[in-house]
Order: structure tokens, then C-alpha cells, then sequence
């Protein structure tokens, strides 16, 4: 009896609960006067889905930057005192240069020698010249002077400089005739004061010493300043600066060879004695060296510590930046883009797109924990993505990927999202109907028990 009735049930059934189940779905075609195209997802079509332009935001700076950054040892930026004190390296083999030998000449009369005229003590027309004469001995020294003459009372001015004695004796035999004055007399350089050696550096004395009639040997100019005063010869050596040219003999071999104690010197020669090693500046270094060391030492504590402090201070300030951003970020009152997950997912809602890169399709699937297997249909997983262009207004794009074959997934890896994609799963037809069951049964229950009971 009851299944006589049955159909008649089920219409009224549906007409009491007003119509059946409704299941969303993506179709090609007009909706709601959009154009809705179905693209396949293929690896060329991913490309091309591919190149919208999209710039992801960004993190603020203050994500990028780190504690340390900017800082430094303050405390050694600072000047130090410099070294009074230079290295003292031990020399290599000391390099014997020695000097030309200056000619063989006689000896010149220049201007600041002292020339010493003697004459007859009496008896001689020559006693007529008071100026002349001398005192003591009947001797009298004349100065050279700067205009290379000696002056002789009576007599006059007399060119002498740049001569030997001889030429100065015939000089003055001369004016002495010229000046009908007995020429009986002899001369002499009382005082060699033309013609000097400087003598200097690590000697005992140091001195000019000055050329004389005889030829000055290095050996002799030596024990004029007192000899070398260095504690090692074997560092020791003697440097001559003769004509803008530089000479030396260490002094290990100057003792050693005969040849290197008769070197003559000339005129003008300038001797310094040097030592290429001090032991005693060594050590003066050595000790300066540990005083900088723990100076510098002292100045890496102090800077050490701001720096830290200062590191301190700045990784508070960051991180009270990053925590208030996250807290803006919990709070929704930062500036995100979105995609949204609907159809046959895990739950229903919107899927944040990173800052500064870009998600994909299985980033937002598999982020917000995929779809639902049971009653989802892998056959129609959908991207619906609007368009852009103005003159296409309200045209949708519905990117399908077909993951039946689970090795579509690896598109689905490599498929970008965009802002405000919509991410829609299909049903299952077996869920489809199962709704649908679902929501008659109840109905045809009520529907059943009201029909029979009248």
C-alpha cells in the first residue's frame, strides 16, 4: 500500500522543502553576465598563467637587519701613541764602497790660513818696516782673507790664495822688490784652516780635523775625533759623503786591511760613523712594543664592552619593531593579499600570500592542510582568477588541474598564485548524490508518516 504512494511522497516532499539540493560547480559559459573561460592546467598553460605581473609585499626593513650591523670597536678606531722607537733589524753583510784616492798635489794656500813671514832679527833695511816685523823672533802671521790676499804694511795687498808656497814666495819676493824693501825672508802656514775634514757620529770626539801639507789618511782623522765608540764593530760601519757620492767602510775591515787604513781624504770630506745595529734601541723598542701592546689591549675591553651594550640596545629596538609588526600582522592591520580556498577544501577560509616571494597552488592547498579526499573530486580543482583589463572586465579564468594522475600535483608546485585567486574543489558525483539523499530522507519521513496517519 505505502509503495503505491511512494512517488506521489517524494514530489510533495520536494515541494515542501521548496528544491533540491544545489551544488556549485564551474562551467564554461556567462555567469552573472561574466565570461567564464576553462583553461587546462598543462605545463605551457602554466607559463603563461605564469607571467601576470605581481610584486609580493614586502617585510619591513627592520626584518633585515641585524644587531651588529653599523657597529664598531670605537675604542680602537682611536688613535694610539706612535712608536718613539723604530725596529732594530741586524744587518746582512755590510757593503764595502771605497772611495776614490783624490790626486797627488802640493799644497794650495786658502783663504783663512795664516801665513807666517820671517825676516832678519837686525842689521837689514828691512828693520824699516815696523808693520813688517814682528816683536818676538822677528816673525809675523798674516790671515788670508776672503778676497784670497794677506795685507802687508807698507807693502800692501798680495794674492797668495790658490798658490803653493813656492809661487806664494816668489809672489812676495816680488812686491817686497816693487817696494824696494831688502827681500830677504821666508815663509810659512802657521795655521791650515782652508782645507778640513768634519768628523762625526759614533766617535769619541767629534771634530773638523784640517788638511795639512801631508795627505790626511782616514786612520789618522779617526784618532783625531778619539777613535770609534760603538760596542759591536762588527755592526759598525764608517759612511764618507764626498761630491753628493756615499762611501763606506764597515769598520771590521778597516782593521783588518792595511790598504783600507792609508785611504787619503780630500777637502770637504764628511765622515760619520754609524752603527747598523743598537742593542740598546733594540730593547727600548721591545719594551715600548709591550707598553702599546697592553694599551691597546686596555682600549679592546672598554671597546668590547660599549660595543656590546650598543649591540644590546639595538637588538631590543629590533626586536620591539618585529613584535609590534607581528602583532599588527595578528591584529589584520597590515596590508595583505589573500587567496581564497572554497568547494569540497579542509575548511573554508583565505590563505595569506607570503611577503616577499611567491606561493603556488599546492603552497595554499597543502598549507591550509588540502582537500578533502573523501567527498572532493581531484578531477576539478580550479583557479579562478579575474581579469585585469578594463576592457575585459569581470572575464574569469578558470585554470583547471586534473590530479587524478597524482603526478599532476608537480604542476600543481609550480603554478603561482595571484591576489584574490579563488581556489574552488568540485564535489565528487557520489557526494553529490549523497547530499541530496540527505536532505530528501528527512523530508520523505515527515512527508510518509503525515500521509499515512491521514
Amino acid at each position: 500500500m505505502f509503495k503505491r504512494f511512494l512517488p506521489g511522497i517524494v514530489m510533495l516532499a520536494l515541494a515542501g522543502c521548496g528544491a533540491a539540493y544545489i551544488t556549485p560547480s564551474v562551467s564554461e559559459g556567462y555567469a552573472s553576465g561574466a565570461k567564464v573561460r576553462v583553461v587546462p592546467v598543462t605545463p605551457e598553460s602554466v607559463l603563461v598563467a605564469n607571467r601576470s605581473t605581481y610584486r609580493p609585499e614586502t617585510l619591513p626593513a627592520v626584518f633585515f637587519r641585524n644587531a651588529g650591523a653599523g657597529g664598531s670597536l670605537r675604542g680602537l678606531g682611536g688613535p694610539t701613541p706612535s712608536p718613539a722607537s723604530l725596529p732594530e733589524r741586524r744587518p746582512g753583510n755590510l757593503e764595502l764602497r771605497v772611495p776614490p784616492a783624490p790626486p797627488v798635489m802640493p799644497y794650495q794656500i786658502g783663504i783663512g790660513d795664516v801665513v807666517l813671514l820671517a825676516t832678519r832679527s837686525a842689521g837689514s833695511t828691512v828693520e824699516q818696516l815696523s808693520g813688517l816685523l814682528a816683536a818676538q823672533n822677528s816673525r809675523q802671521g798674516y790671515t788670508v782673507q776672503d778676497d784670497g790676499a794677506i795685507a802687508i804694511p807698507d807693502v800692501g795687498r798680495i794674492r797668495v790664495a790658490g798658490m803653493t808656497l813656492e809661487e806664494a814666495e816668489a809672489e812676495v819676493f816680488q812686491k817686497l822688490v816693487e817696494a824696494q824693501i831688502d827681500p830677504s825672508f821666508s815663509l810659512e802656514i802657521a795655521e791650515f784652516n782652508s782645507k778640513r775634514v768634519s768628523i762625526g757620529g759614533a766617535v769619541r770626539n767629534p771634530t773638523v780635523v784640517p788638511i795639512r801639507l801631508t795627505p790626511l789618511l782616514l786612520t789618522e782623522a779617526l784618532a783625531a775625533a778619539g777613535g770609534v765608540a760603538v760596542p759591536d764593530n762588527d755592526f759598525a760601519v764608517i759612511r764618507i759623503y764626498r761630491d753628493g757620492a756615499l762611501y763606506q767602510i764597515p769598520v771590521a775591515q778597516l782593521y783588518q786591511r792595511k790598504d783600507l787604513q792609508k785611504i787619503r781624504l780630500a777637502e770637504g770630506d764628511s765622515i760619520f760613523v754609524d752603527t747598523d745595529f743598537d742593542l740598546s734601541r733594540a730593547q727600548a723598542y721591545f719594551a715600548e712594543q709591550i707598553q702599546l701592546l697592553g694599551f691597546r689591549q686596555s682600549q679592546r675591553v672598554q671597546a668590547l664592552a660599549e660595543l656590546q651594550a650598543a649591540v644590546g640596545l639595538r637588538r631590543a629596538a629590533l626586536s620591539e619593531a618585529r613584535d609590534n609588526f607581528q602583532a599588527r600582522v595578528t591584529l589584520d592591520a597590515v596590508k595583505r593579499d589573500y587567496v581564497y580556498l572554497s568547494g569540497e577544501v579542509t575548511k573554508q577560509s583565505r590563505f595569506a600570500l607570503p611577503f616577499g616571494r611567491t606561493a603556488t597552488l599546492a603552497d595554499a592547498l597543502y598549507g591550509e592542510g588540502g582537500f578533502a579526499t573523501e567527498t572532493g573530486n581531484p578531477g576539478q580543482i580550479y583557479i579562478l582568477r579575474g581579469s585585469p583589463d578594463p576592457a575585459d572586465f569581470g572575464a574569469v579564468t578558470a585554470w583547471q588541474l586534473n590530479a587524478r594522475n597524482a603526478a599532476s600535483n608537480v604542476l600543481a608546485t609550480r603554478m603561482e598564485l595571484r591576489p584574490n585567486d579563488v581556489i574552488f574543489i568540485a564535489e565528487q558525483p557520489i557526494t553529490k548524490w549523497n547530499r541530496v539523499v540527505q536532505q530528501i530522507v528527512p523530508s520523505l519521513i515527515t512527508t510518509g508518516v503525515g500521509a499515512v496517519s491521514k
